[in-house]
């Protein structure tokens, strides 16, 4: 059972959350409701949530705020922002202050079901209009090397860095290509080497600018 507290400053959204979840399949269940990001840490010791859904721009405590608490204070809490406002400070303040997934508030039922199932198991989902926008701010940082893919990597180098690109971990990559973690650790150790990046993000990146992913595409599109 996830345990879902939903915190919004509109009444209206608040209970139509409450009765869309409560009511979608077996499994969730909303322990609380909380009218801004104050009364989420007020109720959260009490009602013991899963996953916090936290708007974002509220009175008294905004959703950033309460984010950045929560995180420090309960680390094994999960917090998504489900919200209207895709701006970048909204984005990039949020996921600085510990945010584990992204959603706005037009996403469908099933697209909110799923994220909760995600977050609470421990990933990050993100809706694709700000995935672009975190991918267009960490490219700017990405070194931006005129690459041949196709030349630098060997054919199995490309595929797992495909699946890297469309949001796989290593252990999803690892059953997709009957490998083990730790061969699939080395693979992609070579692969940032040739690429010359860091990390996980620069070489999705550079997957991204390259073409070898469209920039919508994700697991299971």
């Amino acid at each position: 059972m996830i345990r879902i507290l939903i915190c919004d400053d509109q009444l209206m959204v608040r209970e139509g959350l409450k009765t869309i979840l409560n009511n979608a399949e077996a499994g969730i269940q909303v322990v609380g409701l909380a009218a801004d990001g104050a009364a989420a840490l007020e109720q959260i010791s009490k009602v013991l949530p899963d996953v916090v859904l936290m708007d974002l721009k509220m009175p008294r405590m905004n959703g950033v705020q309460a984010t950045r608490l929560i995180h420090e204070t309960y680390p094994d809490l999960h917090v998504l922002i489900l919200t209207t406002y895709d701006a970048d400070e909204w984005v990039f303040d949020a996921i600085r202050a510990g945010a584990d997934g992204y959603l706005l508030k037009d996403a469908d039922q099933d697209t909110l079901i799923h994220a909760i199932r995600e977050v609470a198991a421990g990933k990050t989902p993100v809706d694709p209009n700000v995935a672009r926008k975190l991918f267009d701010r960490v490219a700017e940082h990405v070194p931006a090397r005129d690459v041949d893919l196709a030349e630098e990597l060997s054919p199995r180098e490309l595929e797992l860095l495909g699946l890297l690109a469309r949001g796989y971990s290593n252990a999803e990559i690892a059953s997709q290509l009957f490998l083990s973690e730790g061969t699939v650790r080395n693979y992609l150790s070579t692969v940032f080497s040739k690429l010359g990046v860091s990390d996980r993000t620069q070489a999705a990146v550079l997957a991204l600018r390259h073409g070898l992913v469209r920039g919508s595409e994700g697991k299971g599109e």
